[in-house]
């Protein structure tokens, strides 16, 4: 077994831990394959971490210390909120697997506390009401994990993609009998320049406004 290139950190061992998911999905995270990933024996690890529910509580607090904070002083708290939610998509795309575990850990760590503090932060000072602030973050976290996953589930990830599997789809559609759907693909989903990765900023944008409407 090689010997770490250097000396082992809680740091090291959670962004091991990082890596492992990345590949595996959280089920791969248990000690024995975060010792492997760093070239050291099981034992080592518990010099850092006592248990996995710890290297858990951890890579939580490090995907959330990756998505950007918003300025919780800003001129428009709508702005604030929309650079968030594309760092949280961006952040959660690379690591989709911790959507099952960022709002189930017991432990949050600082980063956390901080992320969901400035969140507040901007509402409350955008004049939102607690319940209103409550509902907002519920509705538009929501949205993002939803959006995330079924990204993470789709079968394109790029326009020639769409083109191919939506052309395999159309062939076999009987258009007569589905003529909506039909219209979807020929006429917007093989159009030119069509990208379904922008549906993720209208669908936002329309959460927002409406917030916006309710907070006045």
């Amino acid at each position: 077994m090689s010997r770490p290139s250097q000396p082992l950190s809680r740091g090291l061992v959670l962004e091991a831990a990082i890596r492992v998911a990345d590949r595996g999905g959280v089920e791969a995270i248990t000690m024995r394959r975060v010792a492997q990933e760093l070239g050291v024996e099981a034992m080592s690890l518990y010099h850092h971490v006592p248990n996995k529910d710890a290297i858990l509580d951890g890579v939580v607090d490090m995907v959330f210390a990756a998505i950007k904070l918003p300025r919780v002083e800003c001129d428009d708290w709508r702005d604030a909120i929309r650079a968030r939610a594309s760092s949280a998509r961006a952040v959660l795309s690379q690591h989709s697997w911790a959507l099952g575990l960022m709002d189930s850990r017991h432990n949050p760590g600082p980063a956390t506390l901080r992320h969901h503090d400035a969140v507040l932060g901007v509402l409350r000072e955008a004049g939102f009401t607690l319940p209103m602030a409550a509902h907002a973050v519920s509705l538009i976290d929501s949205y993002i994990a939803g959006f995330v996953l079924q990204e993470a589930n789709l079968p394109v990830t790029t326009p020639d993609d769409v083109e191919e599997v939506a052309g395999s789809i159309l062939e076999h559609l009987p258009a007569d009998e589905l003529p909506y759907l039909t219209e979807m693909i020929v006429d917007h989903a093989l159009r030119p320049g069509y990208d379904h990765t922008s549906e993720f900023g209208y669908g936002l944008d329309l959460i927002l406004d409406a917030l916006e409407a309710r907070r006045r």
